[in-house]
């Protein structure tokens, strides 16, 4: 499907304003003629294209949600403040400045999209139309579950932590202009993402859909969501479900540093295309915001690179295949900070388009899935636990092989920082484990007034706030502005 044609149709059909509008104020997508939207199963398709095309949006996976999960965790650092996007890294955050208010307006403007999308599909099937939209409405689902569950983890307490604590507003259905949706609770939110989740598993396709939600990518977020749940058996069962599908495959020592270069390769369940005419962000773009400074482009002026503590943990086996996808930095010549994943290589080929900026977002890989398996096994079965994260820590080919009696939640950790590095996971996983976060603040000699070098979950800014902006759209969500902001 001509994605540049669904998206001139997504706005015909939804008068879509910027993503950068105040959610309740995106009056077309929620109270224009929705009715008249969608009448065949090739207008859901289409509608479905632009959706899965806004989510690679500079403030979701486009850029900032994928910065935002390793600056803040402390895989990354910054060598000087004021290059762009610092603030998620120095944690400078209030509901009047830096409240990066474009992840919530974003993801939620695709949210209203999805639920007309949804209520439409239902319209339709209601009235007899003889089209089988099942798995268009199983995407859509599972798109809303995907898109509720990073937002709830972006301005909610961990589950862990404090579940009926505020999360996000639960909207499932097209809004009237003037309705002011207030936050449900954690444990809502999670209930409804396991629920459109469940709802959609059975409609979804098993075949590999390039670009697209399956079965297995539907699997996939459960396992992500039952982790940060701490329902490990219900993770450990969707994990070993596509394990054992044998429909994915882990790349080779050999396969691994240039399968970045490549678009939906064997280990990508969830992969957003992002192409040159349309999502690419160019000079904005993931790859020149972590690549060297200076390199290719005066653009580049290497806003994130690679802590300390990464590099070492990378490099308790220098001969680890993932030093691969690592160039020096500013730092020094043998400061391997600067992060190729988004540039293709090192020598900045792309993955196959005519832009070398323009390369897919790769959401979910099967290598996390394996990581996710190792740390929900961990807590009944230690030696299946060994054997799942084995085929990851074997990466690392001189590092010793885990086993029943020298495998820690610790080991996982680590292995899933070195393997998901700058794909957005870290930040998340110390929250919901509750694990110290530490900023290697004294890389550049930065100076940090906003945080502590060492947070931890407590800290209120772990979460960001409601901007001052929704609260003057919506008064009353002002009442249940983040504690301490």
């Amino acid at each position: 499907m001509n994605k540049i044609k669904s998206v001139i149709i997504i706005i015909l059909f939804l008068g879509l304003s910027s993503c950068d509008d105040d959610f309740l104020d995106v009056t077309p997508s929620n109270s224009g003629d929705a009715s008249t939207s969608i009448q065949t199963l090739a207008d859901a398709k289409v509608m479905l294209t632009g959706i899965m095309s806004n989510m690679t949006s500079s403030n979701y996976y486009g850029r900032n949600f994928i910065l935002y999960g390793d600056a803040k965790g402390g895989d990354l650092t910054t060598f000087s403040m004021g290059r762009g996007l610092d603030g998620l890294y120095s944690f400078n955050h209030s509901p009047t400045s830096g409240s990066y208010s474009g992840f919530w307006n974003s993801i939620y403007n695709s949210i209203l999209q999805t639920n007309n999308l949804i209520v439409n599909i239902e319209r339709l099937e209601e009235a007899g139309v003889e089209a089988n939209f099942d798995d268009v409405k199983g995407q859509a689902l599972t798109a809303r579950a995907l898109m509720y569950f990073d937002l709830v983890r972006i301005y909610g307490k961990p589950y862990s932590y404090d579940k009926e604590s505020y999360g996000v507003p639960n909207i499932l259905v097209p809004l009237d202009a003037l309705e002011q949706p207030l936050r449900a609770t954690v444990a809502t939110n999670y209930n409804q993402i396991i629920t459109d989740l469940t709802n959609a598993q059975p409609l979804l396709s098993k075949s590999k859909t390039n670009g697209y939600l399956n079965y297995y990518a539907n699997l996939a977020i459960q396992a992500r969501v039952y982790l940060n749940m701490g329902q490990y058996p219900d993770a450990l069962t969707a994990a070993e479900e596509i394990i054992d599908s044998g429909v994915y495959s882990l790349y080779s020592n050999n396969e691994w540093v240039d399968s970045w270069t490549g678009q939906f390769g064997s280990e990508s369940i969830f992969e957003l295309a992002i192409l040159p005419s349309e999502a690419d962000l160019g000079n904005s773009s993931l790859s020149v915001y972590l690549r060297r400074a200076g390199h290719q482009s005066s653009s580049a002026i290497g806003q994130f690179i690679a802590s300390d503590y990464y590099l070492n943990r990378l490099g308790e086996d220098p001969n680890d295949v993932r030093f691969g996808v690592l160039s020096y930095d500013e730092v020094s010549a043998t400061h391997m900070g600067a992060s190729y994943k988004y540039s293709g290589d090192i020598a900045l080929s792309g993955d196959g388009k005519s832009t070398t900026t323009a390369v897919n977002i790769k959401v979910i890989r099967l290598s996390e899935i394996y990581l996710i398996a190792a740390e929900a096994a961990f807590h009944s079965d230690k030696d299946l636990a060994a054997t799942y994260l084995n085929e990851i820590r074997k990466r690392a080919p001189d590092l010793a092989p885990a086993t029943d009696g020298t495998i820690t939640i610790d080991m996982i950790l680590d292995e899933k920082s070195k393997e998901l590095f700058t794909e957005g996971q870290r930040f998340f996983d110390l929250l919901r484990l509750n694990k110290q976060i530490t900023f290697n603040d004294d890389l550049g000699g930065v100076p940090i007034s906003t945080r502590a070098k060492t947070i931890d979950r407590s800290f209120y800014k772990t979460i960001l706030p409601i901007s001052q902006e929704e609260i003057n759209a919506n008064p009353e969500i002002g009442n249940q502005q983040n504690p301490e902001y």
